[in-house]
């Protein structure tokens, strides 16, 4: 399905429904790729998958760590990804440096959060579809130089089946999320109280919904 059919489905489902998210599942791709490395995107490029499925070619470890080496994308700031399927093969998803744009990505099968960002600035995420997930939008909780990082996120129209939070952002050192008309089984928002590494080792805790 392509991303102006996906655009006119949430405009016309009834307002009165609980959420607006296109409930059709994962659209059927294209093609795969499966990358020995993160693809990088640059500063400001614009990378339309055209519905390619993307993965690393191994199997998630469950809920451990990974890090930016494991990721199938990394944005850099002001970059957008859009019209591709992420697959279950693969740890880390989508890294955003900075501000970033996504545009109905399509996680098969998440490993533990299908989009971080580890620097300052925006991610606007819209449309698309997150299944088997620990989180879909996770702002990154114990990253060295956190307790300098201005972030904010706004998710729209995004469906997300089977797993825990939607949104996972660090309410103490001022991050904001906005949302709406999402599809998601438990947590909108979920708050934590992230922490610097750049003092010494440290794990963030939840704090209240967001």
């Amino acid at each position: 399905m392509h991303a102006s059919s996906l655009l006119t489905l949430l405009t016309t489902l009834p307002a009165a429904m609980a959420c607006l998210g296109y409930t059709g599942g994962v659209p059927k791709a294209t093609g795969t790729k499966s990358l020995s490395a993160p693809q990088y995107l640059k500063k400001g490029q614009v990378f339309d998958a055209k519905w390619v499925r993307y993965d690393r070619g191994v199997k998630c470890s469950g809920q451990s760590e990974g890090g930016e080496k494991d990721a199938v994308f990394v944005l850099e700031d002001g970059a957008t990804l859009r019209n591709v399927v992420i697959g279950a093969n693969q740890k880390e998803g989508v890294h955003c440096l900075g501000a970033c744009n996504l545009e109905f990505v399509w996680f098969e099968d998440v490993c533990e959060d299908a989009i971080s960002i580890k620097g300052s600035g925006t991610a606007n995420i819209i449309g698309g579809d997150a299944n088997d997930y620990g989180k879909v939008y996770r702002s990154c909780g114990n990253c060295k130089g956190n307790s300098k990082c201005k972030r904010s996120v706004h998710m729209e129209g995004v469906t997300a089946v089977n797993g825990g939070e939607l949104i996972g952002i660090n309410t103490n050192l001022g991050d904001k999320a906005t949302y709406s008309n999402n599809c998601y089984p438990k947590t909108q928002c979920q708050g934590y109280n992230g922490c610097d590494k750049s003092n010494g080792e440290c794990e963030p805790s939840k704090a209240g919904k967001c």
